[in-house]
């Protein structure tokens, strides 16, 4: 993994608010646990500051019924009910994409890249103040979408938009431009003496 030795502190001079309001590009990656969880985390005090966030699964199945996303429609819900906390968009790549006539049988390469569509589109537009690209690190390594592209899009998103990327492997040059890589480190996973997944605990 690539460092951020010597570099100079953001907007040196600026108020506080001036600072505060600046976005940040955030990276969760390594081979243990706890990327996703992570993010979603971010997710929670986001939602907790009123904040409006997108979700886009880029590797997850649409069967799998995860909790996170269980918890966040239900805040979703709570916010349209009674106004408080932020609106919450989710889509999951493994359903085609919720915009989509494609299913999930469809060429993942073009989903990736039609949700990474999305994405800019949205961040052209300053839809959300925080965006949670889950796995995206998979398509940018398999280069099914283009890392610089990705690059100059984020580098030009008006500001305050955050955005976090998770998943193993994630291109240096996203670790190069990210202001907070956090990299998980396995030390010991149950999965290595055969153990099975526990809801609650991976789901």
């Amino acid at each position: 993994m690539t460092g951020h030795q010597g570099v100079p502190p953001v907007n040196p001079g600026g108020t506080q608010r001036e600072v505060r309001l600046e976005h940040r590009l955030l990276v969760f990656t390594g081979e243990g646990k706890g990327k996703s969880t992570a993010a979603f985390g971010m997710g929670l005090r986001a939602w907790a500051q009123g904040w409006s966030t997108g979700v886009f699964q880029f590797v997850k199945s649409a069967k799998w019924r995860t909790g996170e996303a269980a918890a966040y429609a239900a805040l979703d819900e709570a916010h349209r009910a009674t106004g408080q906390g932020g609106p919450v968009e989710w889509h999951t790549m493994g359903a085609g994409w919720t915009w989509l006539r494609a299913t999930a049988d469809a060429d993942p390469a073009a989903l990736a890249r039609a949700g990474w569509e999305k994405v800019a589109a949205q961040l052209a537009e300053g839809v959300h103040r925080l965006y949670i690209l889950d796995e995206f690190s998979y398509p940018l390594a398999r280069g099914w979408v283009d890392v610089g592209e990705v690059l100059d899009v984020l580098a030009r998103r008006p500001a305050p938009q955050h955005v976090v990327i998770t998943g193993r492997g994630v291109p240096p040059a996203v670790l190069d431009a990210a202001d907070l890589v956090t990299e998980m480190t396995k030390v010991a996973h149950p999965f290595d003496r055969g153990a099975k997944g526990q809801p609650g605990i991976e789901w």
